[in-house]
């Protein structure tokens, strides 16, 4: 296949040459062979983009409602109209199966866009409190840092709430996935934004993301990534006092409820937990059974992994492709030889590629059992193709496992009493909890408690993290 070279960033409104000569070679993870190179940016680039963002901002900010909707609607627009070449992009880059890449990746990213357009239309940017007017206005210039397990949706879920407030941005795509950044920096361009209002430098996270996390004129920070990148850019934004939001690791529990109905919960909970291979930091990895329990449901994970075909992501009828990138590779594969060392007993899968897979980062969809809250591979973030099945005695028990992590991003409960099932999730402290695998709702404020981060993305909440709150006393 065609190498794709990315030799330019998107500054005012152009696609403008690299200061620097660095570049990262993109490695395609079916094939372990190169795909292409990106450029690296450094500061310079950053004060470029920020100075661009910066001058646009006075106008765009200014600008009206209906104007920016109608300017997000165009991208959700051409975004469909290309859907087809970004789930391509995304395939190739991080190994999503071409399946998934078409039916959830590209259509998660365009239905952001699609929730930023419909939070707008009742956004409270003026009430009045008494005589005294409550304005929210656009916090100024926002970097955006996103990574690269959902390339698109990381994006539109940054980039749309930020446009929709009236704020310009700095966009930090992930090195490791820079094709689809590119198609979509193409979109928004093709959509009419204005020079300056959307600019975006590919470049290594302590360069350019550090850049970004210190510019004295950059006024807010969004990343998605890891808790030790979102501590770093908290870090670094200290310096000049500007809001962080965080959208970092988890390690979700799914509580099988001793109500639940066991052969319509077990199926879905081992998919949700493998969705996009693992590598989703909400993916509930760790699913708490009775103790009684525990013999019947390792036998329904077994035979729904069974039914999983792990290869080739091109292939219409490939469930899991491989992990991203070498990095992941290796690191799902010690926390499978950590799990064994620590005696969790596996009943799917184990350390290696699967049957007849010799080259590509694929790992092997795997299940451990009897595994103690205590373990590693119960309490560290793996983002791979693992679970943990964790049996419990009690209610009271199931909760406290739930809760028995650094992470409060996604939870999921099973039961057939809805009552009992709200309980429960009253209990848990996590951003999101699931009852009953719920459809998907775009409009739910998404965030997390403890170090999954701070703020939230999303709806009306999402938009609101890019504003800030003006009060004028003697209004009327």
């Amino acid at each position: 296949m065609t190498q794709t070279h990315i030799e330019q960033f998107y500054i005012d409104g152009a696609w403008c040459p690299a200061t620097g000569t660095a570049r990262a070679e993109v490695i395609d993870p079916a094939t372990e062979m190169p795909a292409g190179s990106v450029a690296l940016g450094e500061a310079a680039d950053v004060d470029r983009a920020v100075a661009a963002a910066r001058a646009a901002f006075q106008g765009f900010s200014q600008s009206s409602a209906d104007s920016r909707m109608a300017l997000l609607a165009r991208i959700s627009a051409l975004m469909s109209e290309r859907a087809g070449e970004l789930a391509q992009a995304v395939t190739r880059e991080m190994g999503s199966a071409i399946g998934f890449s078409r039916d959830r990746q590209v259509p998660a990213g365009i239905a952001h866009v699609d929730c930023a357009i419909a939070a707008m239309r009742d956004f409270p940017f003026q009430t009045a409190q008494g005589s005294t007017a409550i304005l929210r206005e656009p916090i100024g210039v926002c970097g955006l840092i996103t990574p690269w397990n959902w390339p698109v949706y990381q994006i539109t879920a940054k980039l749309a709430p930020a446009l929709a407030a009236g704020c310009t941005v700095v966009l930090k795509p992930s090195e490791l996935s820079p094709f689809s950044a590119q198609l979509l920096a193409q979109i928004i361009h093709d959509a009419g934004v204005p020079p300056g209002v959307f600019n975006m430098v590919f470049g290594l996270g302590e360069v350019v993301g550090t850049a970004l996390s210190r510019h004295a004129d950059v006024d807010m920070i969004s990343i998605t990534g890891s808790t030790r990148a979102g501590i770093a850019v908290a870090r670094d934004a200290a310096l000049t006092v500007k809001r962080v939001t965080q959208e970092l690791g988890g390690k979700s529990p799914n509580i099988l409820l001793p109500d639940a109905d066991f052969a319509a919960a077990v199926p879905p909970g081992v998919l949700a937990g493998f969705r996009n291979v693992g590598q989703s930091c909400s993916a509930p990895t760790r699913m708490l059974v009775p103790a009684d329990r525990l013999a019947e449901v390792e036998a329904r994970v077994i035979d729904t992994v069974a039914r999983l075909k792990t290869g080739d992501p091109t292939l219409p009828d490939t469930d899991l492709g491989p992990v991203a990138n070498r990095r992941q590779f290796d690191r799902v594969q010690m926390m499978i030889g950590q799990g064994l060392a620590e005696g969790a007993r596996p009943i799917c899968g184990g350390p290696g590629r699967p049957d007849g897979l010799t080259r590509g980062f694929y790992c092997r969809p795997t299940v451990f059992s009897d595994v103690k809250t205590t373990m590693t591979i119960a309490q560290e973030e793996i983002f791979g193709p693992v679970l943990c099945l964790i049996p419990y005695a009690s209610e009271d028990e199931a909760i406290s496992i739930a809760n028995d992590t650094v992470y409060g991003l996604g939870a999921h409960v099973q039961s057939t009493d809805r009552d009992h099932a709200r309980a429960v999730a009253r209990r848990i402290r996590a951003g999101q909890v699931h009852l009953n695998y719920p459809a998907w709702d775009g409009m739910a404020p998404f965030g997390g408690y403890k170090q999954s981060g701070n703020g939230r993305e999303y709806g009306a909440f999402g938009l609101a993290e890019f504003t800030e709150v003006k009060a004028v006393p003697g209004w009327d």
